[in-house]
């Protein structure tokens, strides 16, 4: 029997500390990889620089990125009266819901979006003027209904024959932390950005990626450390603070992932050496494979409905295949239907209870008091997270998305 509670009884107040402003770090460190790296395995801390990272690895580790890319994602217009109208790009609605055709999109679309000093803007376009291949390009922005507390705005623009992607990189401005409380920046351009960052379509950064280095890929390599990508978009969910008492209200906001046959192929045959996730959204998307696969194992998936794991599926009563298993009947699937590339969602809620399939350690940032990802962290390592917390805020760590690093191998 488990000694944790039902995680949908959890209190997110049970998952907090005092956080100092001053320990939010406003401005990513010069060097990538020499952020410091908290080092807790079996119940031993020890401080390290994230540049010693492959030595503390095990050997015979496996580690997962997530090589989302994140977009310009928000856009600030103008009133006809000149008033500023802030439009944050959160997920395509028409013509195409994937991010990938959506971004390839020209023209014309709708998106779901945040909309700052929406209540001064009451009707009519907004419009945006920015340059595309030095020429001059409009954006045009039409509200068309509220959704759930957000917008759906339909954008138009011209020349049309530029896509949706090219008019983000333009005109728009890189979604840094509502924390940062500042506009972004040429060099957050680049470092909020990883540097395997491959495919757009994030909100924001996975950030516990931000520390690699060339220098660190060469020495994972030199150690003969294997390493594997798969993609998930980061959502807007990332920012949303749980404001329910207990878990069982807060919705989980649905996030695609997508992996490729060779990837699947790698985490089967690398089982059942340790799996080590860089980030919390990679860990999230190893752990949706297991529960996608289970689906499919028993059967619980028709062919043309779309894969996806449910917020509280872990946790309810139910046979479970192995990972084997699970990752085999993914493969089989792919074969049914003829691809290589698998396409799912998840709103996969880790929290303590949760009992983990494929991922045996963590690379991750120190995140929000009251969060999903501290969540994550102490479903990961148990009632010790505090200790972890206690310690790096009395040894000067730098904290959230810019902030220190830690290895978690418990």
């Amino acid at each position: 029997m488990s000694v944790f509670p039902d995680p949908r009884q959890l209190s997110i107040h049970d998952y907090t500390y005092q956080l100092p402003a001053e320990r939010i770090a406003p401005e990513p460190l010069p060097d990538r990889d020499q952020s410091k790296l908290l080092v807790y395995r079996t119940g031993q801390i020890t401080d390290r620089i994230f540049q010693n990272l492959p030595s503390e690895l095990p050997p015979d580790a496996l580690l997962v990125f997530n090589d989302t890319k994140v977009v310009r994602a928000r856009l600030f217009a103008h009133k006809p009266t000149g008033g500023v109208v802030e439009l944050f790009c959160l997920e395509p609605v028409a013509p195409h819901r994937a991010i990938e055709p959506a971004m390839q999109q020209t023209g014309s679309c709708v998106w779901k979006c945040f909309v700052g000093n929406g209540k001064r803007w009451k009707t009519g376009p907004v419009l945006l003027e920015f340059e595309a291949n030095g020429q001059p390009a409009t954006l045009t922005a039409e509200r068309q209904a509220a959704v759930e507390g957000y917008s759906l705005i339909r954008f138009s623009w011209t020349p049309a024959e530029l896509p949706f992607a090219e008019v983000l990189r333009q005109a728009g401005h890189l979604p840094l932390p509502p924390y940062l409380n500042r506009t972004d920046t040429d060099a957050d351009a680049i470092r909020y950005q990883t540097v395997y960052a491959a495919h757009e379509g994030a909100v924001a950064a996975p950030t516990a990626g931000l520390h690699f280095s060339d220098k660190v890929f060469a020495d994972l390599a030199q150690r003969g450390i294997d390493t594997a990508r798969l993609t998930l978009h980061v959502g807007a969910g990332t920012f949303q603070p749980v404001k329910a008492d207990r878990m069982a209200e807060h919705p989980m906001h649905a996030e695609p992932i997508t992996v490729e046959r060779q990837v699947l192929l790698h985490l089967l045959a690398h089982a059942p050496k340790p799996i080590i996730a860089v980030g919390t959204t990679s860990l999230r998307s190893l752990e949706s494979l297991y529960w996608l696969g289970s689906q499919l194992f028993y059967n619980q998936v028709i062919t043309n409905k779309a894969l996806q794991v449910h917020q509280w599926q872990p946790y309810e009563s139910g046979p479970q295949p192995s990972v084997q298993e699970a990752l085999q009947a993914l493969l089989a699937y792919l074969d049914r239907v003829g691809t290589d590339v698998l396409q799912a969602s998840t709103q996969l809620l880790i929290a303590p209870g949760y009992r983990f399939r494929v991922v045996q350690g963590l690379i991750t940032n120190f995140h929000q008091p009251e969060s999903t990802l501290l969540l994550l962290v102490a479903a990961l390592v148990g009632p010790n997270w505090r200790q972890l917390y206690d310690h790096a805020l009395a040894h000067d760590y730098r904290f959230l998305s810019y902030g220190d690093s830690s290895l978690l191998l418990p």
